[in-house]
Order: C-alpha cells, then sequence, then structure tokens
C-alpha cells in the first residue's frame, strides 16, 4: 500500500493506493485556516499508524508554497516509522505518472500531461519515471509566454495561466462584456458579473451564445500553443489533456487539435498518440503515491 496526498487550493484530498493503482481509501479535508493540518486529518484517515510502512507522496500546484514540506516535516515526526519513503512533486508531474501508470497513457514509457482547471500544470514522464528538474519544478507550464503583451496579471501566474486558467477564462469574457459585446450570461446573472463562473461560460458557449464561443476558441488557441511547446520539448509518445479539455471535449478538443496539427512538426504529430485524461481529479494524489514508491526501486 502507498499513501498519496494533493494539498488543494479548497480542499486536501488524500488516498491509499495498491500495488494495482487502485484507490482502497479516499478522504477529503475542507483546507480552513491551516492547509497542513487539513492534509495531516486526511491521511491519518486513510493510512492509521496500525497500517504498517507506506511511501508517502505529496501533490501541489504550486511548489514554492512552504505548505508540503511542513505536512511533510510533521507526518514524518509524528510517525517516524510509518512513510519510509517520502517525496513532494508537482501535482501536473504527479499526474502524468498517474495517467502512464493506471491511466489513459497506461504503460507508455514517454508521456506529457497538460491540464488546466483552476490552475494550469503539466508533467513529463520519461522512460517511465518523473521529470522533475533541477529544482522540482519541471514543468512550470503556468509561466508559458505566449503572448508578447506585457500585462501584470501575467507577472502574478504566468502568461498562460492568466489567459486559460478557471479566473482567467472567466475574466476573458467579463471583459469583452464590459466592451461592448453581449452575452447570455451577463443575463443569467442580473448583470452582477463578479457571479459568473466557468462552468456558465462552458454551459453557454454549448448553447450557441456568441461571446461565449468566442472566449472558448481564443482559449482553444492559447491551449493548443502550450500543448505544441510542451510536445516539441519532450517529443511525447502520448499527450495526454485533462481538466478542462476532458470535462469539456466537446468544445475544446478539436480547435486544440487543429492547433496542434499548425504548430507541429508532420511527423511528429503524425506520430503522436492524443488522449484525454481518465483519472480525473484523483490522478494528482495517485501519481504522488506512485512517485514516491518509485524513488526506492
Amino acid at each position: 500500500m502507498m499513501t498519496g496526498v494533493d494539498i488543494r487550493t479548497a480542499d486536501v484530498l488524500a488516498v491509499a493506493v495498491d500495488e494495482a493503482g487502485a484507490i482502497s481509501a479516499r478522504a477529503s479535508v475542507a483546507t480552513g485556516a491551516d492547509a497542513a493540518e487539513a492534509a495531516i486529518a486526511a491521511v491519518e484517515r486513510v493510512t492509521p499508524a496500525s497500517s504498517g510502512p507506506s511511501p508517502l507522496g505529496i501533490a501541489m500546484a504550486n511548489l514554492d508554497s512552504p505548505v508540503a514540506a511542513r505536512v511533510l516535516e510533521s507526518l514524518t515526526s509524528r510517525y517516524p516509522d510509518l512513510f519510509p519513503q517520502t517525496a513532494i512533486i508537482g501535482a501536473g508531474t504527479a499526474a502524468a505518472v498517474a495517467e502512464a501508470w493506471t491511466g489513459a497513457a497506461r504503460g507508455v514509457a514517454d508521456v506529457v500531461y497538460f491540464s488546466v482547471a483552476e490552475h494550469a500544470v503539466a508533467g513529463v514522464v520519461r522512460h517511465g519515471r518523473a521529470a522533475t528538474g533541477a529544482h522540482g519544478r519541471e514543468p512550470a507550464v503556468a509561466w508559458l509566454s505566449l503572448n508578447p503583451v506585457e500585462r501584470e496579471d501575467y507577472r502574478k501566474a504566468g502568461c498562460l495561466e492568466a489567459e486559460v486558467a478557471a479566473a482567467g477564462l472567466v475574466r476573458r469574457l467579463i471583459w469583452r462584456i464590459k466592451a461592448g459585446d453581449r452575452s447570455r450570461v451577463q443575463d443569467k446573472v442580473n448583470g452582477e458579473l463578479s457571479a459568473i463562473t466557468v462552468d456558465m461560460v462552458l454551459d453557454a458557449a454549448r448553447d450557441k451564445d456568441g461571446v461565449s464561443i468566442s472566449v472558448m476558441r481564443d482559449t482553444a488557441k492559447y491551449l493548443g500553443m502550450a500543448a505544441a511547446n510542451l510536445v516539441v520539448l519532450a517529443d511525447p509518445a502520448t499527450l495526454v489533456l485533462g481538466g478542462v479539455m476532458a470535462s469539456a471535449s466537446d468544445l475544446l478538443l478539436e480547435p486544440i487539435l487543429w492547433e496542434l496539427g499548425r504548430r507541429l512538426p508532420g511527423a511528429m504529430m503524425d506520430a503522436l498518440r492524443i488522449s484525454t485524461a481518465t483519472l480525473g481529479a484523483d490522478a494528482p494524489a495517485i501519481g504522488a503515491a506512485r512517485h514516491a514508491a518509485l524513488l526506492s526501486s
């Protein structure tokens, strides 16, 4: 058995995973005032001290935050014999490990995973192992520079994340409305633009709202450009698309594929297998557990 933790903005997910990649226990704890305490509580629910030694992996989108290190230090000091192998890994890289192990790219040795939801994350698996870079941040896809115009929000979250993560996608629709475009989304929220959510934009696009469709097309362009850059650098056998690219594949997949075909060398595009993720929100926790277990082999 192995234990994986995914530290997210609103909650912490902990899972116990068996040798085949199946989840045998799952616990989600709201982050509240202290993400570290929430993570410890979640781990204790899925890996009781009586269960015996377990590799422990912790995934987090922002590895510059000290939270993951605090969680690891607290758990290993509280239970010195329970977690003999430990690791901290980026959420995108952890998800790549999971999808290559038991998901959309099962058994594939060279994989790129790319996902956009609350954050833009990515991961690379080379020869069956996570590629993490010199400082553990590879690949920091949120910071891909895809627009020559420099904006203040790019300096805070990165160009790609500012454009395509949930908050950025909503922001672009609001900008269009404020510029004079008429969207049915503003009627749904009675003109209270701060109440718009990304699901409203997706639903409106499916319902043929012209402004929402235009926003999604622009989003797909950025996503396709970012995916092409990742593929060119890593040369994977399989590209796995997760987050909104999987959940809203009806809106995004075709234009992303078209963008990839435009921007990749023909031979590279022909050799590339493209799949949508299958493990959903569990992927980072599963992959973190697997990564920790692999470190000793």
